[in-house]
């Protein structure tokens, strides 16, 4: 049967090449051992996702699925822009029963900090009832990343990623100010908030911002909270919020900070050659994707020690544990591809081998404590970070990470206290005119919610 293609509207297609020079790594899986092909195949597998970087991961590992699977692959990208991903995945879910075999969702990618919204719906398949990997496929999964697509204890997403993070920094300022740059020594001076504030000190008294801007060290407080942000339909600000907001404001009236936001163009810069910044709170895909690309003097050129900060980055965990971000793989409930989706699942995040070879590849930190643990414990090195072994740190702080208190609100919280706050850090507006505007944003998305 000559396949059939339905055109999709592609929205935006972005991204970057995370993947050059990896050469093709299909068949290095061993699903064949674990899933059932006989039964019945539709021949287009629609996949949604908000850039090109989980294609670019398939294409390398994974695309022998398809002549295996007598299936193609249809990638429909469409921007998280003004939440246009969501959007346009929510109408697809919710014509699912009406639509032909060949326009269904197969399989969509979703964010931690909106998993909550899919994972209880009705529109995801149970990773091991339903699609079919077995307990003893997920068992070298972290567990945080297993708890944040679980509902009363069923799994109904996987991901290739682990993603804690670390506390990057310039080796180059450390031995000027801290008089080494060792990861260790650097570490014991930066192991609490005290020692880290007093080293804030110390690099403002050296000509150097100890961060960049005001959202650098969110994630390490929103982490950590003690309590979820929204109990009994009340919203409630945490101590470790609290303690953001403080250290926020402090920094940037003490000049320790140079009052960048994320992803602004002064925050690209400051981690540059030229950049005056001491270090960056960074995860997994952080350090190696977009701190790399910004490190470097010559884009064009190829990475390697002397291209700009290319080698002078280091890291040690900081003061507290955390993560940020990561992308989980569901299977849409009404896929006519079923087998294919438990393939592609085993593939990516649950054989060892594959997974190993991604972090070699890319410096990507996945989701195998089995792997990770082997490559921690041998002479890995990256050439960025100056020839040290991070993934041994990473290896340190997954085991750490705490996710007991997620909410489904998680995502407007986290994006709209920043926001609100930033004027306030500014000298614009008080923290009294801040906090009401972070509960007027929060209630004019959720109307349901109460200061």
């Amino acid at each position: 049967m000559k396949k059939k293609i339905v055109s999709v509207l592609i929205l935006v297609a972005t991204g970057t090449t995370l993947l050059a020079g990896c050469g093709n790594r299909n068949n290095l899986g061993t699903e064949s051992d674990v899933a059932d092909t006989s039964e019945e195949e539709g021949k287009v597998v629609n996949i949604y996702c908000w850039n090109d970087e989980f294609k670019q991961i398939y294409e390398v590992y994974a695309k022998d699925l398809e002549e295996k699977h007598g299936v193609e692959v249809n990638f429909v990208i469409i921007s998280s822009d003004n939440n246009a991903y969501q959007i346009n995945l929510d109408e697809a879910l919710e014509e699912q029963d009406e639509a032909i075999d060949d326009d269904k969702v197969d399989m969509f990618l979703i964010e931690a900090d909106y998993a909550g919204k899919y994972i209880k719906s009705d529109y995801v398949l149970d990773v091991v009832s339903d699609v079919g990997l077995t307990e003893d496929d997920l068992k070298d999964q972290y567990n945080y990343t297993k708890e944040i697509v679980s509902d009363n204890g069923v799994q109904k997403a996987t991901t290739w990623q682990a993603t804690p993070g670390l506390f990057a920094y310039r080796r180059s300022i450390a031995k000027q100010v801290l008089g080494t740059d060792d990861p260790k020594q650097v570490q014991e001076k930066l192991s609490s908030w005290e020692g880290f504030d007093q080293v804030a000190q110390q690099m403002h008294d050296n000509g150097y911002y100890m961060l960049s801007g005001y959202d650098d060290s969110y994630r390490t407080f929103s982490n950590n909270v003690s309590s979820p942000w929204v109990k009994d339909g009340k919203i409630e600000i945490d101590p470790s919020i609290e303690k953001w907001i403080e250290q926020s404001k402090q920094y940037a009236d003490n000049n320790y900070s140079n009052r960048t936001t994320l992803w602004s163009p002064q925050w690209s810069l400051d981690q540059g050659p030229d950049g005056k910044v001491f270090g960056f709170f960074y995860s997994t895909w952080g350090i190696n994707f977009t701190l790399m690309g910004n490190s470097l003097a010559d884009s064009s050129a190829p990475e390697e020690k002397g291209n700009g900060a290319y080698g002078d980055y280091a890291v040690c965990e900081g003061p507290q544990a955390y993560y940020w971000g990561g992308t989980w793989m569901c299977a849409a409930k009404g896929s006519d591809n079923i087998p294919f989706v438990r393939d592609l699942m085993y593939r990516l995040s649950c054989d060892a081998d594959t997974m190993k070879q991604i972090t070699e590849d890319t410096q990507d930190y996945t989701n195998n404590q089995s792997a990770m643990e082997e490559l921690a414990a041998s002479d890995y090195s990256s050439d960025f970070l100056g020839g040290q072994n991070h993934i041994a740190l990473f290896a340190e702080a997954a085991k750490k990470i705490d996710m007991s208190n997620t909410t489904d609100y998680d995502k407007d919280c986290n994006e709209q206290i920043q926001k609100a706050f930033h004027p306030y850090f500014d000298g614009d507006i008080t923290y009294d005119e801040a906090l009401q505007d972070f509960y007027n944003r929060m209630k004019a998305l959720h109307p349901e919610l109460s200061e």
